[in-house]
């Protein structure tokens, strides 16, 4: 592809790493524009660093640390000739002071501005804002330096309530209190554990719906008071407050009332003149009343369903958006194309509390189809490591309805062997064919409400027989069993990890 002559930006840095860097790289390729790579030298050998165009080592104490030294990464795209530099999710995508150093250094951020990264990062400045424009809140108690003070305004509010930290995310800093006594230790750790991990201990309570659904909206604005939605995505099935299934549309949500939740993410993107990529979350109650959650100001994880139904490439959205092009769609231009769900595949084992595991990709097949995406930065042999976010790769599954999409998920999950470290792949499948997520009777409870249910069945002695044989026959044979055998395959469930 040839590039606009006048285009300003002919060769991106992806400030980030693993499978959200080969995502933006294939955009970048697409479009005909070059790519920086960034790493630590724990993985000079990834995926993301063999991908790009161009890779610059970054130093640092920890792998997680270099990546998060802005200076260095800014010097590494001023050093490569980029014009710009690409965020992904995590690490600094919504650390306005970086932005703000981009842009400064005469580069081009891929995001939001700083202001609004300031402004809709910030969960209590961001819920003043929601409210002042007319997008609806939870009951909420802001923070103060007096405990005492903050519990007796809790207690006006009432129980249950929602401790969080206002810096915060991935549910760091977040806990559930249901009565007074437990309001102030709470309150103490949250504190406690925000200063940790985001160096910002303010906290705040809201509260706490019982049941609720976590609806979210993908926006596209264009710094100019212009933006639209691309519909709604459900984001319900969850463990530790992050999630592990999101789909797209919202499963069973009354027309009305998404279109409603949509308006008021738009509403809200306006207000704060937008810029880029970002999405607008709510907490649904059972009554139809929904919540002003936070707003992300980057990329999600779960972009993935939203570009399944709209047909629209969100990166390659972003980046002319930053380089002034504008939106890509009118809002009375955007469809919905069947329904998308995706799962996250992490290293962790969901039958000890979803602990993260670490180990190293001895064998890894994905099955193929046209409606499935596999997103990832893995590479047999690479170690998984406590060093990063123990999410590997995102399975993402295409279908002209919800059940065509359910059947599909579990198809590929249950096709899909990755060996070496111990995953959450069998439990995702299983939550899928649950009856309650086929009905569509989601909430964020989900994962402990069904966990009785979710548990794996026991390996009884029949299915138990024809993996002692194969793996008699040895690794090589067995793996190609494993393949061949459709009754092994299914035998080994939750053991071919």
């Amino acid at each position: 592809m040839i590039v606009d002559p006048d285009f300003p930006i002919r060769k991106v840095l992806i400030a980030n790493r693993g499978e959200i860097a080969c995502r933006v790289i294939r955009s970048l390729r697409a479009m005909g524009l070059g790519s920086v790579a960034v790493h630590h030298a724990a993985e000079a050998g990834a995926l993301h660093v063999r991908m790009a165009d161009q890779a610059v080592e970054l130093f640092g104490d920890t792998p997680v640390a270099a990546h998060l030294d802005a200076a260095q990464i800014i010097a590494a795209a001023t050093t490569t000739g980029a014009d710009a530099i690409h965020p992904g999710y995590g690490f600094l995508s919504e650390n306005a002071d970086f932005a703000r150093a981009v842009v400064d250094a005469g580069l081009i951020f891929i995001g939001p501005s700083a202001d609004s990264i300031a402004l809709m990062g910030d969960k209590i400045s961001s819920r003043n804002f929601a409210q002042a424009h007319g997008v609806p809140v939870a009951p909420s108690v802001m923070p103060t330096d007096d405990l005492d003070e903050f519990a007796a305004q809790a207690a006006q509010i009432g129980f249950p309530l929602l401790i969080k930290a206002s810096a915060g995310g991935g549910g760091k800093g977040m806990s559930i209190v249901r009565d007074a006594e437990g309001l102030i230790p709470a309150a103490r750790l949250a504190a406690s554990e925000a200063q940790r991990y985001f160096n910002d201990g303010r906290i705040y309570a809201e509260l706490y719906v019982e049941r609720p659904r976590h609806i979210e909206v993908q926006i596209l604005g264009d710094g100019e008071n212009g933006a639209i939605h691309l519909h709604e995505r459900e984001c319900s099935i969850q463990r530790r407050f992050q999630k592990i299934v999101e789909e797209a549309p919202s499963a069973g949500l009354p027309p009305e009332l998404a279109a409603e939740i949509c308006a008021a993410a738009v509403r809200l993107a306006q207000a704060a003149s937008y810029r880029n990529a970002g999405t607008v979350e709510f907490i649904l109650a059972p009554d139809g009343r929904f919540y002003f959650l936070e707003m992300n100001t980057r990329l999600q994880v779960e972009h993935p369903v939203t570009e399944m139904i709209s047909g629209l490439d969100l990166v390659a959205a972003q980046v002319n958006i930053a380089a002034g092009r504008g939106l890509p769609i009118r809002q009375d231009q955007l469809r919905r194309d069947g329904h998308a769900i995706e799962c996250r595949i992490c290293a962790e084992d969901p039958e000890r509390d979803f602990m993260p595991e670490t180990g190293r990709i001895r064998l890894l097949r994905v099955p193929q189809a046209p409606w499935l995406r596999f997103e990832s930065g893995l590479t047999e042999a690479e170690a998984v490591t406590s060093d990063f976010d123990p999410m590997l790769a995102k399975l993402v599954v295409h279908g002209a309805s919800r059940e065509q999409a359910i059947e599909r998920t579990l198809e590929a999950l249950r096709g899909l062997t990755l060996v070496g470290v111990t995953t959450n792949i069998d439990y995702l499948a299983r939550v899928i064919d649950s009856p309650a997520f086929r009905a569509g009777d989601l909430h964020t409870g989900f994962v402990a409400q069904h966990a009785q249910a979710l548990a794996p069945a026991p390996m009884t002695d029949d299915a138990l027989a024809p993996v002692l044989v194969a793996a008699a026959l040895g690794f090589r044979e067995f793996r190609q069993a494993v393949f061949d055998v459709p009754e092994l395959h299914a035998a080994i469930g939750p053991w071919r990890n």
